[in-house]
């Protein structure tokens, strides 16, 4: 019982009851997106593969004919609810500084299984930048289960892609790193993974050295006040592990917010993370 609590975010926040706090968290993300698409320059539905999730929607800065960093959006939602639908909350305050945000799709469990999202992500970058060659740099931003598959997506090989997207930076937000605890956990009763996938699919087990990256990649490794232990244990221990390869890595410890509202405030010009994402082209 001690583990379920762990890995239940809804049982930490000081907010809300476990029950009510991921229902608001849903509509205060589709709020949030929907003001974005009514104000913002979009491509929605922009299909990468052939799923019916395998899609991408783009919120494109006020003068896309110039070149245009993005920051590519992977939701979370324990890799089992959440889509892309309430994942472009944070486009209007990046797009007013020129960077293009895009919102990736992809199966959810039970349809998805853990090797195939890592996958589906993985070629939705590789499509994006073949797609849109204005594209001058990419950054990565996942929240929870989505910091993990953008964790996954910077130990990529791309040699089996045929592209090397020029990735920047990434900021990973109350992530879990390490599959292994969940396999002990209610999570898995949906998505159903052997100890085997957990393994080969926890990015604190499969670093690639940073002198193999293209390019320098900052990496920012952010949790919440609120979230529980282990998730402060995950994120400190990616952290260390991606330092000792090489990489540069930031940790940020975030007062104040618990494990859903540190992105919900993505939305706001003001917050510390919003400004820390629209400082990352220019700095770079």
């Amino acid at each position: 019982q001690a583990l379920e609590d762990q890995y239940s975010p809804s049982h930490w926040s000081p907010r809300l009851g476990r029950d009510t706090i991921i229902q608001a968290h849903i509509a205060t993300m589709a709020a949030a997106t929907q003001r974005a698409q009514a104000s913002v320059q979009t491509a929605l539905h922009i299909p990468y593969g052939y799923g019916d999730r395998e899609k991408l929607d783009i919120y494109f800065p006020p003068d896309p004919s110039e070149t245009f960093p993005v920051l590519v959006y992977i939701h979370g939602g324990y890799w089992q609810c959440l889509s892309k639908e309430e994942s472009g909350f944070a486009a209007p305050p990046l797009v007013s500084q020129g960077v293009g945000v895009v919102a990736v799709g992809y199966d959810i469990a039970p349809k998805g299984h853990m090797d195939a999202m890592v996958l589906q992500v993985r070629r939705s970058i590789a499509f994006l930048v073949e797609r849109y060659s204005r594209i001058r740099g990419v950054y990565l931003c996942g929240h929870s289960a989505g910091a993990h598959l953008a964790a996954m997506v910077l130990s990529t090989d791309w040699t089996e892609y045929g592209v090397v997207p020029d990735i920047k930076g990434a900021v990973l937000v109350s992530g879990v790193y390490d599959l292994e605890p969940i396999l002990h956990t209610y999570v898995n009763d949906e998505l159903n993974m052997t100890r085997e996938v957990a393994q080969r699919n926890s990015p604190v087990w499969c670093i690639a050295p940073a002198a193999s990256v293209a390019v320098a990649c900052e990496v920012l490794v952010a949790v919440a006040q609120h979230d529980s232990p282990e998730f402060h244990r995950q994120s400190q221990e990616y952290g260390q592990a991606l330092r000792a390869a090489g990489w540069s890595v930031s940790m940020l410890d975030l007062s104040g917010v618990d494990h859903f509202d540190i992105i919900e405030k993505l939305s706001e010009e003001s917050y510390v993370l919003t400004q820390v994402e629209g400082e990352l082209p220019s700095s770079l």
